[in-house]
């Protein structure tokens, strides 16, 4: 992939919009983008269960408290017992898909996978919107297999779509310092390239506060949209600060609501071409969660049954479809619940 040119016009205009433009000027910006893609006033949600499946993990992300190393007394593989007993309980409140992601756990053979998703599709069938890039990445070393058979058997056995995990910083600087046995910047991105390619649907993600530069985070936004220039394969785009407590990261300081906000305006602005923005309310709590549908974001997110990663850093919000639904009416706008993952909702581009 091409390099991003830090010092072109484009990306010192955007850079200084990031850094000066007032707050509410740079909100009203992300708006009207917003409005260009979605002008009914609806916000949508979706009701989905994040199923982590084994937090065995050999990764050593620094950001990360949730993860345990091979052996630890707390280190667990759900069995498919157990997942499906989760994704019967999503369904029965009206969840329409899951979200299955886990450790690199080096243990778990590749055919567990395979059969895992044979299991949920004949047993408890359920939309799976599944593997982040970097696990993928992780299965393409630990099984000596290419990324494009990878994403084909996962896909062949049932997965749906993929999630967009791991995405930090998409600068190998900055993963270098803080995850670097994982996916890099290209490898992230060729897994999203490949699933495109293969005919899947996937979201991306961005998680900043991790000592990166403004100008780190600009290069992230590029990457994005440069990608999906080439694929139209991004759904969604959905940001977040990092969660430092309990992780390696605890003396990182934490970045406030003007900067999320900030950031999601630039997510909106700078990716032109993804349909749909998500607002990060299980990070930043529904009042900032609320001001983001006016910072350029068209999605609530999820009711979110079960979170495990970010909680395990001492973020804990929680929600009901009832207050999901008035918050989004206070902020001016219909709620409506989506059926599917967005890798199924065309209609609400029409992502």
């Amino acid at each position: 992939m091409d390099m991003v040119d830090r010092v072109s016009s484009e990306f010192k205009s955007y850079l200084d919009l990031y850094e000066s433009a007032p707050l509410l000027e740079l909100g009203r910006l992300a708006d009207a983008e917003r409005y260009r893609h979605h002008s009914d006033e609806v916000v949508t949600y979706i009701i989905d269960r994040n199923i982590n499946y084994t937090n065995v993990c050999v990764a050593d992300c620094k950001f990360c408290a949730f993860y345990r190393r091979p052996k630890h007394n707390e280190g667990y593989v759900l069995s498919f017992e157990q997942i499906g007993a989760k994704v019967d309980e999503c369904k029965a409140i009206g969840g329409v898909q899951i979200l299955l992601q886990g450790g690199h756990n080096p243990y778990i053979p590749f055919e567990w996978y395979l059969d895992l998703m044979r299991y949920i599709k004949q047993h408890h069938p359920i939309h799976i919107h599944g593997f982040s890039p970097s696990e993928v990445v992780f299965f393409s070393e630990r099984f000596r297999m290419p990324v494009s058979e990878v994403v084909r058997q996962l896909r062949e056995a049932g997965l749906d779509s993929i999630p967009g995990g791991g995405g930090e910083i998409l600068v190998d600087t900055v993963r270098e310092r803080v995850a670097r046995k994982k996916a890099q910047t290209e490898e992230w991105l060729g897994v999203q390239e490949e699933a495109h390619k293969q005919g899947m649907k996937t979201s991306v993600t961005m998680m900043y506060g991790l000592g990166e530069s403004n100008a780190d985070r600009i290069e992230h936004l590029f990457r994005v949209r440069e990608l999906q220039a080439r694929t139209g394969g991004f759904t969604a785009f959905i940001c977040w600060p990092l969660q430092p407590d309990g992780t390696e990261m605890a003396d990182q300081t934490k970045t406030d609501a003007v900067t999320y906000l900030r950031t999601l305006a630039m997510g909106r602005i700078v990716c032109d071409n993804v349909p749909n923005l998500q607002s990060s309310w299980v990070t930043m709590g529904h009042k900032v969660g609320q001001v983001a549908l006016r910072f350029g974001a068209n999605d609530y997110g999820s009711l979110m049954m079960e979170e495990n990663v970010v909680s395990s850093a001492g973020t804990t919000y929680r929600t009901t479809v009832q207050e999901m639904e008035r918050i989004i009416r206070d902020a001016g706008f219909t709620a409506r619940r989506r059926r599917q993952d967005y890798s199924i909702i065309e209609e609400m581009v029409a992502a």
